[in-house]
């Protein structure tokens, strides 16, 4: 309606609050959610051009409803990642020619879903619009390092590549199976799960005169350890209450082969929880479906989590459950001083997880 519009023009002709620019970066370009309004690109603290259309609940990109919202006219999601590509490839050719050192950090809004492939991906693959995608963002990312190699900073500059979580259960799964390609190959689960496919995922370092070539590290890292790795490289020191789950992995990075961590935490979206201890992890009030409240796996055995050793191992169980507990009483697994849990924790049910509109605190 006329009054919308209106006041649309009021709401985005003003500074975004609480954004990145806030928060440290000196710029920032992008979107929101891509499938959430306000369908447009925000650059800094502002839209770029003010949403005047109302773009109703409908699929965009491949299989992926949007939510109702104002957009920009003719929006589509296709054109996202080349811009995104396009931005970063100019931050670091404009940031190469300063003499202070730069960070890009640049979380593509693919492959993830909606899957929105450009016309010439299509159907590249030979599997899927999923695999289109990877196969785009993969391109993407060789031309952001390429800009790298031609800026002349490629030689003193740390690159780090991974994602957020396993490969999502509505990509196309099966179609995918059928052709004989695994998205989480031989691990247990997809995103959102607590096993090992829905958390465990790529982690790449390129770092000429540091991490050599083609070498491969096995060691437990968790992506929360970046905070504390790039404060060390930096010289750094953390406060007491920053980083309580950061371990620095730079040793590591330096050809070490000591662990920089012992355990770590996963969760499944319904709540389950998951506490690995070296090469042993623990899942609580796990799948109703399976009949156990507990199962324990060894990883370094059994890295698709088919085994479950809880019952003849129930002193394991307990040494991990009060491992677990501990890391929960004092707000941190890094040494220091106990921290206050930033979020209420729910203790892990006896029973098997509730439903998503239950909620129970613990006391």
């Amino acid at each position: 309606t006329a009054a919308q519009r209106a006041a649309w023009q009021g709401v985005f002709s003003q500074p975004i609050p609480g954004g990145p620019t806030t928060r440290g970066f000196d710029t920032y370009f992008g979107t929101d959610v891509p499938n959430w309004p306000p369908y447009c690109f925000i650059e800094d603290n502002r839209t770029l051009g003010i949403p005047s259309e109302f773009l109703p609940v409908r699929l965009l990109g491949n299989n992926q409803a949007s939510l109702a919202g104002p957009a920009l006219p003719k929006w589509t999601l296709e054109p996202i990642l080349p811009a995104l590509r396009d931005r970063a490839v100019r931050f670091i050719t404009e940031a190469a020619q300063r003499p202070e050192p730069f960070l890009l950090y640049l979380p593509l809004t693919t492959p993830h879903t909606p899957l929105a492939v450009n016309a010439e991906w299509r159907g590249r693959s030979g599997l899927n619009a999923f695999a289109d995608l990877v196969m785009e963002t993969d391109a993407a990312v060789g031309r952001v390092l390429a800009a790298l190699e031609q800026s002349g900073a490629a030689q003193n500059t740390l690159v780090l590549f991974t994602a957020d979580n396993g490969c999502a259960p509505y990509i196309g799964v099966p179609e995918l199976e059928k052709q004989g390609h695994f998205p989480s190959g031989p691990l247990r689960g997809y995103k959102t799960s607590v096993y090992e496919g829905g958390h465990r995922v790529p982690f790449i370092v390129r770092w000429p005169g540091v991490v050599p070539p083609g070498t491969q590290c096995d060691q437990l890292v968790h992506q929360a350890d970046l905070l504390a790795t790039l404060a060390d490289v930096l010289g750094t020191k953390l406060p007491a209450n920053a980083g309580e789950d950061s371990f620095s992995m730079l040793p590591l990075l330096r050809g070490g082969a000591a662990p920089v961590r012992e355990n770590a935490v996963s969760c499944a979206s319904a709540g389950t929880p998951g506490f690995r201890l070296g090469s042993w992890k623990l899942v609580l009030a796990a799948d109703p479906k399976a009949g156990t409240e507990v199962e324990l796996y060894d990883l370094a055995t059994d890295l698709g989590e088919t085994k479950n050793l809880a019952a003849e191992n129930p002193a394991r169980v307990a040494e991990l459950k009060s491992r677990f507990e501990h890391l929960i009483s004092r707000g941190r697994s890094t040494p220091g001083a106990p921290q206050p849990n930033d979020v209420e924790v729910r203790r892990y049910p006896q029973k098997p997880a509730p439903t998503k509109n239950a909620r129970k605190t613990a006391k």
